[in-house]
Order: structure tokens, then sequence, then C-alpha cells
């Protein structure tokens, strides 16, 4: 019973899916029902999460890990997938996507990703990846009357397969040249020499950097972001990011610890190829959502610069800068989700243009949001790569931190130019006055979270280093 007691939060949103969706099938019209219900499921899934003991067990033929860095992961995705289902509900209504497999499908994903996150071993690492695709697969084409949305999950689902593929094929030969599946046998089995093992290893690597759509495996990510309705995009952009690093912390912590120096050259290489890419290719870009794919990309290769240190210092500061990335970004799609003109929803960027004049308060948090992405100090941005720049700077890879810094700078210049064009050009149209207390709250929360994170910057960083 002690076993299963663990995985509490696992086996409570497992059976709460269970029920949502037979009340889904049984009662017609029920996707207000079921939003709610999954928010419920939710809140009481981080209550179990949080009034579990932080020290660390492994059960299951130590196949499952629960311990404080499971833990936070787990609570960080929950709020996030919270968050973005409640700004996200009048858009999906609107968009007529309203169905109740819609919240069934983000819990299912969330499911995938626990189980990815606290796995010990390949097979159950594998099983909660794929559980986690299979439902972003749905999610990037759920709506099928939209010719882009049908084709960003066309496009979503060959090239994810083909990198799952490619990570199952590094999985069989890890095992096949290590003879064990656990990632603490693999560890010990695993050294520099071992040539077919570090060969697997590059598989693996190549397959969670798609995941997380760093470069050079981000092809899917503009075209995917631009093409999913924005409520999806908004999901894409934060949770399975913070699922994706997190596990690729996992790896390299546990299963490659003993070969970093085969490993690091590579993560180094993916850092500054992302922090390149998401810089330069973001800025002649029109819609917003592709701009913020290119963001994405950038930002993960900031949060890849602290795992490429190989020490505990820089995993959390990869956390770290992983929770101010989500604030920013829940923040960001919530201002985008107000880009609404007579019912259609703008993605233009220039439509922007003299929001200042007409909607003071949405462009002061455009203003915030912006500055905290593009690292403009006091802001919560800047203390997030601020960290990531200590941590490499303490590991002597001060190329990487000097390319970071100049990529920081040409990215600063797009999230600029948006504000000119929201402060300083003319107007062009007007956005509806839409009284969403709840979207509003949320863009609130994250401008005041990000404005006042100098007051006291060191609680959350205190927080994360104590789980390693």
């Amino acid at each position: 019973m002690t076993k299963f007691y663990i995985l509490a939060p696992e086996i409570f949103l497992f059976l709460g899916i269970c029920f949502s969706l037979l009340l889904g099938v049984f009662i017609k019209n029920s996707y207000n029902l079921i939003l709610r219900i999954s928010l419920l499921l939710l809140i009481i899934t981080a209550i179990l999460i949080f009034n579990s003991d932080t020290e660390t067990v492994k059960v299951f033929s130590n196949t499952f890990i629960k311990d404080s860095f499971s833990n936070f992961i787990k609570v960080l995705i929950i709020g996030s997938c919270f968050f973005v289902l409640i700004s996200s509900q009048q858009y999906v209504k609107e968009k007529k996507i309203s169905k109740f497999e819609y919240p069934i499908i983000i819990l299912l994903s969330v499911l995938g990703m626990f189980f990815m996150v606290s796995s010990n071993d390949l097979i159950l690492f594998y099983l909660g990846l794929e559980l986690q695709s299979l439902s972003l697969y749905i999610l990037a084409a759920f709506d099928r009357n939209n010719l882009k949305s049908s084709e960003s999950g066309l496009k979503y689902f060959i090239l994810s397969a083909l990198a799952s593929g490619l990570l199952l094929y590094g999985c069989s030969l890890l095992y096949g040249f290590t003879g064990a599946t656990n990632f603490e046998i693999i560890k010990n089995n695993l050294n520099s020499q071992n040539t077919g093992a570090v060969f697997a290893m590059v598989f693996v690597i190549v397959g969670l950097a798609f995941k997380v759509s760093a470069v050079p495996f981000h092809m899917w990510t503009p075209d995917v972001y631009e093409g999913s309705p924005t409520s999806i995009t908004s999901f894409f952009a934060i949770v399975p990011k913070i699922a994706g690093i997190a596990v690729i912390i996992r790896f390299m912590d546990t299963p490659f610890k003993n070969i970093i120096d085969q490993w690091q050259i590579i993560i180094i290489f993916i850092s500054i190829a992302s922090m390149i890419l998401g810089a330069v290719a973001a800025i002649g870009q029109k819609n917003i959502k592709r701009l913020m794919a290119y963001s994405s990309i950038g930002h993960m290769g900031y949060a890849l610069a602290g795992v490429a240190t190989g020490s505990d210092y820089g995993y959390a500061n990869s956390l770290i800068y992983l929770t101010i990335y989500s604030v920013m970004n829940l923040g960001a799609f919530g201002c985008i989700f107000l880009m609404r003109k007579d019912g259609e929803y703008s993605e233009n960027i220039d439509d922007l243009s003299g929001l200042s004049k007409k909607r003071p308060l949405l462009a002061i948090s455009f203003l915030v949001i912006l500055f905290s992405l593009a690292g403009i100090p006091p802001l919560a941005g800047f203390f997030a790569k601020f960290y990531i720049f200590m941590s490499v700077i303490e590991n002597e890879m001060y190329a990487l931190a000097i390319i970071g810094l100049v990529t920081t700078v040409i990215s600063a210049f797009y999230y600029l130019r948006i504000i000119k064009i929201i402060y300083f050009d003319e107007t062009k149209i007007k956005f509806d006055e839409l009284k969403n207390t709840s979207l509003n709250g949320i863009i609130l929360t994250a401008c005041l979270f990000l404005a006042s994170f100098f007051i006291y910057p060191s609680l959350l960083n205190n927080l994360v280093i104590s789980f390693f």
C-alpha cells in the first residue's frame, strides 16, 4: 500500500480523467462542467504533492522516483496548466473548440509529463513521453475546421514521431550496451570507453532536444505555433518545455553523469545555436505567434546553458529560469488573447500600432512582459538570465556567457520594436474591450510578479537550490 501512496497524485489524476471522460460521454454540452472538474483535479493533485514527504523515495523496482525535484516540477506543470486553461476559456468558446475532450486531453498530457519527470527507468520514461506526445498531436490539430491547424497537427505528428523513433533507438542501444534500463545501473555501467553507449546517448539527446524545440531540431516550432489555436500554442510554449528541461536534467544528472565530457559539448552547441537562431530569426516576424515561437527557442537556449554546466548550481538556475519563463509567457499569451477586434482575434504585430492611446493598461502590460522577456533590469527576466550567466561563468565557460550576452542584446531589438509600435506608431485598429476578469487577473498577477521580483530575488533562488 505504501508504494501506491507514493503515486497518489498520479493515481488520483488518472481516476479523475476517467471520471471526466465518462461524464463527457453521457452528458451533452458538458464542456463547462468538465473544465471546472479539470481545474479542481489540478488543485487537488497539487495539494497531494504538497502534502507528500520531501525525502527521496524509489518504488516499483526503482523505476519510479519521488523527490523534491520532481515535486517542484510537477507543481510548476500544474500551475502553468491551470492558468493556461483559465486564460484561454473565452478564446476556446469563441473559436468553437469548446469540446469536453479538450481539457481531458490536456490532463492526459500532464499525466504523461508526471511519469516522465519521476521516471528512473528508460521504459517508464518512454511510456510517459508517448502519453504526452500523443496528447499533443491531437491538441495541435484540435481545430479541425481550420486548415492551418490540421496542417500544423500533421507536421508536428510526422516530425515528432521521427524524433520519438530516434529517441527509442537511442534507449534500445543504451540498454544493449549497458545491460540495464534503470538509470542508476546505466550510470554505474557507463563510461567514456563504452563507445556504443556514448553513441546511444547522442540519439537520446536528439530526441529530447526536439521535444524542447532546441536548434537544430526546432523546425516544427514556428509552423505549429502559428497554425495551432492560440490556447494550444500557449500550452505548447510553456508546459511541455518545463517537463522537457526537467527530463534533460534528470538524464544528465543520473545515467549520463559519468560521461559529462562527452555530452557537455553537445549541450553547449545546442544552447548556443538556439540562442543565436532565437535572437536573429525573430527580427523579421510579422505574426506574433511565430515571434513567440522563435522567442521560446531562444529561451530554451538559455535554460540549456545552465544544464551545460553539469553542476547542481547550474541545474537549479535552469529551474529558476523555467519558473520565470512560465510566468512571462502566461502574461504574454494573456495579452495576445486580448488582441481581438469585432469578434476576430488578431495575430498581426502591426495591429498593435498606437495601442497605448486606446488601451493604456494593456499597453503597460505588454511593456512589462516584453521588457522582462528581453532581460531588462530590474524585472524578473533579467534575474533569470543573470543566474544562468553566473553559473556559466562559475564553470569558466566564458565563450558561452559572451554569446549569451550578445544574443540577449540582439533579441532585445525585436521586443523593443513591438514596444515602439505600441507607443509611437499611429493607431490602426481599436481592440475590443473584454470584460474577462480571470484573464485580466492573470495578466496583472504576472506583471506584478515580474516587476516586484527584484525586491526579494533570493526567495525563489534559495527554494530551488535546496532541491539539489
